[in-house]
């Protein structure tokens, strides 16, 4: 839906009524995945799609009842064997599409910020628009909020859509967001491993070196990008937020101090370097004489990882992405069989001390479904 923000951004200004059509979810073959729209203004103007042709006549009608009745409808799509004429995929596959009437929330969404909208689909469905710092809307009930709220922000960092039934509401969550950045600096063989696992978390990774010799697409074919440049340089210029994840893994002073300098300070969300606790103190000794703060190397995680006795490039990748995700979420990093309390850390902080207990159990259940 979020693809079709700027035209009904400007039916919204317009005063013009609309609806919008969203695959919610898919089975089989289904040509276009969930988040795939289709919006219709009350004067019959369309943009998008949610199926590639195949039954976007159906759904266009069922737009513009929608915006009649003001009423939302949730409809599913597959193929009919009995009639290969009949409104259905004649791939075979079968989609779920939910309408809503616009504008609603969407007018507190400026293009090109990262931003999730959660619907609920039950009898007494609500709205909740999420942003990394904020939220608007609301479900009609504050304990289902708070999860909602938490839920949908953790989609968002992921970049992720989808279903999620939550405190027994089926809710819709749709994000829009650019992938968050993971920037590893050094060419070397943990970085190949590295690229691969933070790949597979959903991060836009970025191998950099100033050896021309080792930064090249053949060694790192996992990585969206391959950049020949001195760290530091490269990390001056290009943007940082508070999903970045900064790996320096060279271990090399004359690399490593002049692009921690520069790291310390960005408003990256995670700032890790590889080496050996003798290196650390070193490391630690020439950031001081540099000038960094105590604050600022407070925020350095080094040695880089967690203490999983990790060995092999592949296993030291899986103890550095583990330490990036316990800090996203606040989390320990402890076995979960030596803590207590819900395993979802984000939704944790997210509810108010007043919530009963059977909502933690609820919210323990749902993040152990994941």
């Amino acid at each position: 839906m979020f693809d079709l923000l700027e035209e009904v951004s400007a039916w919204a200004a317009e005063g013009r009524r609309f609806a919008v059509a969203s695959v919610i979810s898919t089975t089989g073959s289904a040509p276009r995945q969930a988040g795939a729209a289709l919006a219709v203004s009350a004067e019959g103007e369309a943009v998008g799609s949610v199926s590639g042709g195949c039954v976007e006549g159906a759904v266009y009608e069922l737009c513009m009842e929608v915006i009649k009745t003001g009423v939302p409808a949730r409809r599913t799509f597959g193929y009919s064997d009995d009639d290969a004429f009949a409104v259905g995929l004649t791939c075979g596959g079968v989609i779920e599409v939910l309408v809503w009437p616009g504008p609603g929330l969407l007018r507190s969404v400026r293009p090109g910020e990262p931003v999730a909208l959660a619907r609920g689909l039950g009898p007494s469905a609500g709205a909740v628009l999420v942003w990394p710092d904020r939220h608007e809307g609301g479900m009609g009930d504050d304990a289902l909020d708070a999860v909602v709220v938490a839920e949908t922000r953790a989609m968002l960092e992921s970049g992720t859509t989808g279903l999620r039934e939550l405190c027994g509401v089926e809710v819709f969550v749709e994000s829009h967001a650019p992938a968050p950045r993971m920037l590893v600096f050094g060419a070397v063989d943990f970085a190949a491993a590295l690229t691969r696992a933070g790949r597979l978390l959903g991060y836009h990774v970025t191998v950099c070196d100033a050896r021309p010799v080792f930064a090249t697409r053949r060694r790192f074919p996992d990585a969206h990008e391959v950049v020949v440049d001195w760290p530091h340089r490269y990390l001056s210029r290009v943007e940082v937020d508070s999903r970045t994840v900064v790996a320096v893994l060279t271990h090399d002073a004359k690399f490593d101090v002049p692009l921690l300098e520069v790291a310390l300070r960005t408003g990256a969300g995670y700032v890790g370097a590889m080496g050996s606790r003798r290196t650390h103190e070193d490391r630690t000794r020439r950031l001081r004489e540099a000038g960094l703060t105590e604050e600022e190397l407070s925020r350095l995680r080094s040695p880089i990882g967690l203490d999983l006795g990790a060995r092999t490039p592949e296993e030291t990748a899986v103890s550095i992405v583990a330490e990036v995700i316990a800090s996203r979420r606040g989390a320990g990093g402890l076995p979960l069989s030596e803590t207590r309390g819900p395993i979802h850390h984000e939704i944790h902080h997210e509810i108010h001390p007043e919530i009963h207990p059977e909502i933690h159990h609820e919210i323990h259940h749902e993040a152990v479904g994941r």
